[in-house]
């Protein structure tokens, strides 16, 4: 059984590069490119009109933009290695809410995850370790790490239910970390080949991975067991975000394709295409009362495109 989206709109040229990261709130898109530019736009108008521009948030542009579920704060790292935190105003726009002051050169930091609640950041390194700061103490301070095998990760996420750390790395390697107890849960069997994008369901019991292989992988964050395999894109899956009701999951590739998948029945029943260049970034949009779901796309084409489900 398929599923119908209709593009809503197209933000040509939002950016002057390649756009590697979407981030919404119930109200806004922010999203940062290879320049060195936030951008906040309203997803409430029909038109999803520019509301800010943060200048020179980050010298050399910006690899990773992500926003705390309860819509009150968000972080960016650039390619220096700085990670900069930002608060949410009332009105949607962003206003700087500090660094993270201990990681300061390139790889220090690459991808970034928050929690629901904006309390703490985590990250990976070029180095594999896996750093996490609470946001909420006076200096941000670096509260855990946990140690992989060392190979770069790519890829981060945090459960939503507070329980769980899960990074990808350049090695295949996939790790699930108990946050409780501040140890390793599972080292789970990867996909040898670099892991992009990993990502927990909404009920934080399955784990999405996925990267080179091609493959969307689907895991048991109890067990750590794989239950599913989810194939159909022709090239590198870059990014994956789960659906709020987590009964769907869409990807994003360099094939410049976006999938959307049916969980219960493993199955794709939505592609879109998004220009002829890689799709960096992929994302719902919070489920808001009165409007169609929605999801955005970003990629090489340096456009930002808007999907909604058709009416049934």
């Amino acid at each position: 059984m398929s599923k119908q989206y209709l593009t809503l709109h197209t933000l040509e040229s939002a950016h002057p590069s390649d756009i590697y990261a979407l981030a919404p709130t119930k109200s806004r898109l922010l999203s940062a490119s290879g320049s060195s530019k936030i951008l906040v736009h309203n997803t409430t108008e029909p038109d999803f009109p520019l509301v800010q521009t943060v200048d020179g948030a980050h010298p050399l542009g910006i690899h990773h933009l992500v926003t705390a579920k309860e819509g009150k704060r968000a972080a960016s790292v650039g390619f220096e290695g700085r990670i900069r935190i930002w608060d949410i105003n009332e009105d949607g726009t962003l206003e700087s809410a500090g660094d993270v002051t201990d990681n300061n050169k390139p790889g220090d930091a690459w991808a970034i995850a928050i929690s629901d609640d904006g309390a703490y950041l985590a990250s990976t390194s070029i180095t594999g370790k896996i750093n996490v700061w609470s946001l909420g103490e006076e200096g941000k301070p670096k509260i855990r790490e946990y140690e992989t095998k060392g190979s770069f990760g790519l890829c981060i996420s945090l459960s939503s239910d507070g329980r769980f750390t899960a990074s990808g790395h350049e090695n295949g390697s996939i790790y699930i970390f108990n946050n409780d107890s501040g140890r390793l849960a599972h080292s789970v069997a990867g996909l040898v080949h670099p892991i992009r994008s990993v990502a927990f369901s909404p009920a934080s019991k399955l784990l999405a991975a996925a990267g080179d292989a091609r493959i969307i992988a689907l895991y048991d964050v109890n067990s750590g067991e794989q239950v599913a395999n989810l194939t159909g894109h022709g090239g590198w899956v870059l990014s994956l975000d789960w659906s709020d009701t987590g009964e769907y999951l869409l990807s994003g590739s360099h094939d410049s394709k976006a999938k959307i998948w049916r969980i219960e029945t493993r199955s794709c029943v939505a592609t879109h295409s998004h220009g002829d260049k890689p799709l960096w970034t992929v994302k719902w949009l919070p489920k808001v009362a009165g409007r169609s779901e929605m999801f955005a796309l970003g990629g090489g084409n340096q456009a930002i495109s808007l999907y909604r489900e058709a009416a049934g």
